[in-house]
């Protein structure tokens, strides 16, 4: 069972999933109505919608698309309240009665647990699978022990290699630095390799001791007693990722692509990272002739860069948390390695207003989860207090890589004037002068009727 597998401290690598092929039944109320799909996940029977399908890595969305979503732990009830109906409101306003989410619940967490006995059951898996894009609030994962980290399970079971985290700055919100919308980045991180790949040994296991005993048959001193961890990071995982960052850098207008690594002392994993990236640009259309390296820049065009090509460069990893500090408005588009990018993006976060208002969405070839980056402050669950921002942009992000930009920037807009009007949850509300403190779900109201 796959819960016995998350509970397994002692298991090594994430296992693949295999799914059956599931037949559909389908038939159609009309011409807008979508496929009847007669099927139940978790005893849920499935929305009347159609199915997201992918062509070369990108969605292909109806009209009426069938969404799961997973509501999260502890204060994932309030925030998924409010933000359901932001989202709803955004697509409503934007294109009338002419598209519309089906939103399907399906089961993760403390939720699944107590009604499945599974934490992450297969039935929730095989229907995220079946629908492609999903949502989800804020999941349990207790520290130190128990069951493995249920977002990283997502991501290795799924192959969603692309962690994308947002960075921007809304006016009015407190910021600890002088200048916060100076910073306007999108972050890359790499989702299933590095130390995050589940490659662990407890001291003094067999499996520790064959490790170590390896190590010093390599001329390698490790001390007896320690932990062991492995840092895979390879061609194949390290270049898809930087080419979605460059993919998104030349369609979006983006000024440079910054490769973030510590390959000065990491020479053979987070070195080559770097390397891989510039082989890919230098060596692949439509990269090699749309983008240019810092070396290039320099040694060929005095510096002078073509208005019409993008830069790509790197930085040293605890350089660039300088550089996002003292001169952000050099950086647009960062691709990392997934230990790096985990720090990186929720310092970023900081710098804006918090992980409060910092969406995410975890994206391979043929799925893509969007999720709420922060935790689930259980003590303040079902008191209609929490911050809903992250998932209501997270499912802002969600509806831009639909194709559906118009509702996306809608939510944009009317979450900017709320705040702009003062009008905030409690976590900004303490630290702005003149605030008026709103609910949870007031919030949501505000936002929708700014819009």
């Amino acid at each position: 069972m796959l819960s016995s597998w998350l509970e397994n401290e002692s298991g090594t690598t994430f296992p693949r999933i295999r799914f059956l092929l599931i037949y559909v039944k389908r038939g159609y109320k009309g011409k807008t109505m979508g496929q009847v799909i007669d099927k139940t996940y978790n005893g849920l029977k499935v929305p009347q919608g159609d199915k997201m399908t992918f062509k070369d890595g990108k969605p292909v969305t109806p009209n009426h698309p069938i969404i799961p979503f997973i509501e999260g732990d502890g204060t994932g009830r309030d925030i998924w309240k409010a933000s359901v109906r932001v989202i709803d409101a955004a697509v409503k306003k934007a294109y009338g009665e002419e598209k519309s989410i089906k939103w399907f619940e399906v089961y993760a967490g403390e939720k699944a647990k107590d009604a499945t006995g599974e934490w992450l059951p297969e039935d929730t898996l095989a229907a995220l699978k079946e629908f492609g894009v999903g949502i989800k609030g804020p999941l349990t994962t207790p520290v130190g022990g128990g069951i493995r980290s249920l977002n990283v399970s997502l991501r290795q079971i799924f192959d969603l290699y692309c962690c994308v985290r947002p960075v921007r700055y809304f006016k009015g919100v407190p910021s600890p630095v002088v200048a916060p919308e100076k910073l306007d980045v999108v972050i890359f991180r790499e989702n299933t390799e590095d130390v995050y790949s589940g490659i662990e040994y407890v001291a003094g296991s067999a499996e520790a001791k064959k490790f170590i005993d390896l190590c010093e048959s390599l001329g390698k001193k490790v001390r007896p007693d320690s932990g062991i961890g492995i840092k895979p990071i390879s061609k194949f995982g390290s270049q898809r990722l930087i080419k979605r960052a460059m993919e998104y850098a030349i369609e979006r207008g983006k000024k440079s692509v910054t490769m973030v690594h510590k390959g000065n002392i990491q020479k053979f994993t987070e070195g080559a990272f770097r390397d891989w990236g510039y082989e890919l640009a230098a060596g692949e259309e439509p990269f090699k002739t749309k983008i240019v390296s810092e070396e290039t820049l320099w040694d060929k065009m005095d510096g002078k860069m073509p208005a019409d090509k993008i830069l790509l460069n790197d930085r040293i990893a605890d350089s660039m948390f300088q550089q996002v500090l003292t001169r952000p408005d050099e950086y647009s588009v960062l691709a990392t390695t997934n230990l790096n990018g985990d720090y990186l993006s929720d310092a970023c976060a900081a710098q804006v207003g918090g992980l409060g208002i910092a969406p995410g969405a975890n994206i391979g070839d043929d799925c893509a989860i969007f999720e709420a980056t922060h935790g689930t402050a259980p003590k303040y669950a079902d008191k209609d207090v929490i911050n809903p921002g992250s998932v209501i942009l997270s499912g802002a992000m969600m509806l831009e890589y639909m194709g559906w930009v118009e509702a996306c920037n809608l939510i944009h807009e009317g979450l900017a004037k709320t705040i702009q009007q003062k009008k905030v949850t409690y976590d900004l509300e303490r630290l702005m002068s003149g605030a008026t403190k709103l609910k949870t779900s007031e919030f949501g109201d505000a936002i929708i009727s700014n819009m």
